[in-house]
């Protein structure tokens, strides 16, 4: 009689990175309060809500970018590490893409994605490269390559910092406010690339102000204001039938114009 196959480790659908009451302080300042939310992988969770709502923060504290002053944060089952070699791993496991682009300036774009594949993952140069410029043509920019992140546009740019992050092949990506620095033309060509990352199953925290990319691409909408999360509900029930008085009232502002 044939043995049973065993279930493959990862299924989809199992939580991928679980905040369990997390609180975060800025001096007086309570930027995360009591906060509960796990996303499961292959899953896409857009967060938004008012300036100041703790929405950066939350996205920041699932790489330790920024500490948490109580609760717990874990990542595939392991709790964040503190600092050191592990934390050096966890942020290869988490890609991160920022507002500002955050490339490094002196280097080629070929460069800018390379260097974490040698210096991190230890692959060699020709390979390094290879993948490189597969993930530079999936986004769009491999014409680009030689070129350093000033001669690209801010759309381009942000392209050429989700290659790198993906080059890394994390496990989640984190997105925060990407295109809030780019001119309007600019913004569909990086939602684009994102949408596209959605449809292949990659598991996405997305912080951002773009409301038709929340209701294309997210599994789920979390909707953040003073340090909490209010409410979350799948696209089409949020934005057509929010519970909370509060992200009624946002909605009404930010849909109307």
């Amino acid at each position: 009689m044939a043995q049973p196959v065993p279930a493959p480790a990862s299924q989809p659908g199992e939580p991928l990175v679980v905040l369990d009451h997390v609180d975060k302080h800025f001096g007086a300042l309570h930027v995360l309060q009591d906060v509960n939310l796990t996303v499961r992988r292959g899953e896409v969770v857009v967060v938004i809500g008012p300036s100041g709502s703790g929405k950066s923060t939350l996205c920041r504290t699932i790489n330790r970018l920024e500490t948490i002053d109580s609760g717990s944060i874990t990542l595939d089952g392991v709790p964040l590490p503190a600092e050191g070699k592990a934390l050096a791993r966890l942020r290869a496991d988490v890609g991160m893409v920022f507002q500002s682009f955050n490339l490094f300036a002196h280097r080629t774009v070929l460069d800018n994605v390379t260097l974490g594949l040698r210096k991190v993952r230890r692959i060699p140069g020709g390979q390094a490269k290879e993948r490189a410029m597969a993930l530079l043509e999936r986004v769009g920019v491999s014409s680009q390559a030689a070129k350093l992140p000033a001669q690209l546009s801010g759309g381009q740019q942000q392209r050429v910092a989700i290659a790198r992050a993906l080059a890394m092949e994390p496990k989640v990506m984190l997105f925060d406010e990407p295109t809030s620095a780019l001119d309007p033309e600019m913004i569909n060509e990086v939602l684009d690339v994102m949408t596209a990352l959605a449809g292949e199953g990659m598991t996405m925290v997305v912080v951002t102000h773009e409301m038709g990319f929340a209701r294309r691409a997210a599994d789920r909408v979390v909707f953040m204001d003073g340090g909490r999360i209010v409410e979350e509900a799948d696209p089409e029930t949020f934005f057509t039938a929010p519970r909370s008085e509060r992200a009624r009232d946002f909605l009404s502002k930010i849909l109307t114009h």
